[in-house]
């Protein structure tokens, strides 16, 4: 478990009010992450969304685009989050019968002062939301779990690699 600094708190002004941390004088770099995550649900689920059987239409399709839409709005979506320029966000969407359900894996870039962990995160939330919105009327028990970062590179922090 990562350790916490005895620096004070980035996002917290002199008074202990949140606000957006000022990137200006930090320098512009490449920047990555991954973040995954998944949704478990039965394995008629699986099976139906699998043959294109889910009533709402293209389950995996629509949830990969809706990761990608969400990394780009990230900005919009939590308080203290730069927008970033982003150059690319990828959302994988894999099928898993042995737990069963789906894997879900976003990678993000840009070149900016900041990093893009959040964006990637965001990315998956959203896919996981989306697939669970559209098999819903399938099975309303899946289940979203395990959102996490795997890696994050560039910045003064240096890189960090989930451990396994």
């Amino acid at each position: 478990m990562q350790q916490f600094s005895e620096n004070k708190l980035t996002h917290l002004d002199d008074r202990g009010e949140a606000h957006m941390v000022d990137v200006s004088a930090k320098e512009v770099t490449v920047r990555q992450a991954a973040a995954a995550g998944q949704v478990r649900m039965s394995p008629k689920t699986l099976a139906a969304i699998q043959a294109g059987n889910a009533p709402k239409g293209d389950v995996l399709g629509t949830a990969r685009l809706a990761g990608i839409m969400a990394a780009k709005q990230t900005a919009q979506l939590i308080p203290l989050c730069h927008p970033l320029p982003l150059s690319k966000v990828e959302v994988q969407i894999t099928a898993d019968p042995e737990l069963p359900g789906y894997q879900i894996r976003a990678e993000v870039k840009t070149k900016a002062e900041t990093g893009v962990e959040m964006e990637a995160l965001t990315a998956v939330s959203v896919a996981a939301l989306t697939l669970y919105d559209m098999a819903k009327a399938l099975e309303k028990s899946m289940q979203i779990e395990g959102i996490r970062l795997l890696s994050k590179t560039g910045g003064k922090s240096g890189d960090y690699r989930q451990e396994s």
